[in-house]
């Protein structure tokens, strides 16, 4: 599992550069990249959590990712009430993510000396999530780098987690 997790991070990573440096369609195929990306996820975390491996607040969190992906695959933009509520329940994903992030950082401090990447990600993540929900207009306009940004930093916490892991297993 730490060599996946190291390998979807460095994905994540590619991809968030990716919306980055091509807003103009990242914006338009938002709805499928968060779709695909929140599926992926969500998968992860469920399998995560089927072998014992997550907690019960990362499997919560995997469900909803899940559905939101679902949701968001099977109705990408087809009215402007879709879109703008895929902008909302993205920002409290991205929120919620930044929490789990924060809590987990603090549960593994003395088990892990990088313990601090986790909590500077958990910060990023409650920032991006919180300037969303406050100017949904900026964050439509915006979303190819709010997209990109939170991908590379998930990617990046991603491949420190899985170092992490296998230096523990090591």
């Amino acid at each position: 599992m730490t060599v996946l997790s190291i390998i979807i991070g460095v994905l994540m990573v590619i991809g968030g550069f990716s919306c980055m440096f091509t807003p103009v369609s990242t914006i338009l195929s938002t709805g499928i990249l968060i779709g695909i990306m929140m599926l992926v996820y969500g998968i992860m975390g469920i399998v995560r959590g089927i072998r014992k491996e997550a907690r019960a607040l990362e499997v919560v969190l995997s469900v909803l990712a899940v559905i939101v992906g679902l949701i968001s695959l099977f109705r990408p933009g087809s009215t402007l009430i879709i879109d703008s509520f895929m902008i909302f329940m993205f920002s409290a994903w991205i929120l919620l993510q930044g929490i789990v992030s924060i809590v987990l950082a603090f549960q593994v401090k003395g088990e892990d000396k990088h313990w601090y990447l986790g909590l500077i990600s958990g910060i990023l993540g409650v920032g991006l999530g919180i300037y969303s929900f406050l100017h949904p207009t900026v964050a439509i306009l915006s979303v190819s780098i709010l997209i990109g940004l939170y991908f590379v930093e998930s990617g990046i916490n991603m491949i420190v987690l899985g170092s992490a892991l296998s230096s523990i297993d090591d």
